[in-house]
């Protein structure tokens, strides 16, 4: 008999939920064990529950994914992250996996991908894409040369890509479930970490980095 892999998969869309376990449902050794829609659930579940690997959407309401993912990684380090979300790699991959991820892949990827991914994390290995793997390789060959965005925590970074992609204060609020208010401080944390004056310096920073 089959030792099947148990998976936890968290993201607040039912439908993508639904047809993540359709692709898993075909995958040979693993099953769908819990589901969650926010990070406090997921939270609750990892605590809770024995899982052999957790797949995590990086944008759901309340808590950013990427601490959630820390979180993860705090109660049981050895709990591989697959990392499954609509942003471009570009935008968070590095930064999820310096986080701990064991892998990412974006939604609009195929679904033999999601497969190679998921087959690699769930048995201890580490997936990227071979563009993902160029970035890190050329990360590496510039040690010491961090950019200023790195230096924003998850959240912050965030807040900074949202902005830079045009949203006004209130719908980061809304889309994040924080207050206006909480939105107004993390930009002038960002702003003075950046040594940057206003939305238009992030947004031609970001579009020059390649994060939006």
């Amino acid at each position: 008999m089959i030792d099947m892999k148990k998976i936890l998969i968290a993201d607040d869309h039912a439908i993508f939920r639904e047809g993540l376990k359709q692709i898993i449902a075909k995958t040979v050794g693993m099953v769908v064990a819990g589901e969650a829609v926010n990070g406090q659930e997921v939270l609750r579940e990892v605590r809770e529950n024995d899982y052999d690997m957790v797949i995590l959407d990086i944008s759901m309401p309340g808590r950013s994914g990427l601490d959630v993912l820390a979180e993860i990684k705090s109660l049981k380090p050895k709990l591989p992250v697959l990392i499954l979300s609509m942003h471009p790699e570009e935008q968070y991959a590095v930064r999820a996996l310096r986080t701990g991820a064991a892998g990412y892949v974006t939604k609009g990827s195929p679904p033999q991908e999601l497969v190679e991914a998921l087959e690699k994390v769930a048995f201890g290995k580490k997936y990227v894409s071979p563009s993902l793997a160029e970035t890190l390789a050329s990360n590496l060959g510039h040690p010491g040369q961090e950019l200023p965005h790195m230096e924003l925590s998850n959240r912050e970074y965030q807040v900074l890509c949202l902005i830079a992609s045009g949203k006004p204060v209130g719908k980061i609020a809304a889309e994040l479930s924080l207050s206006v208010k909480t939105i107004s401080t993390y930009r002038a944390h960002i702003l003075r970490k950046m040594n940057m004056k206003n939305n238009a310096e992030l947004t031609r920073y970001a579009i020059q980095n390649q994060l939006i």
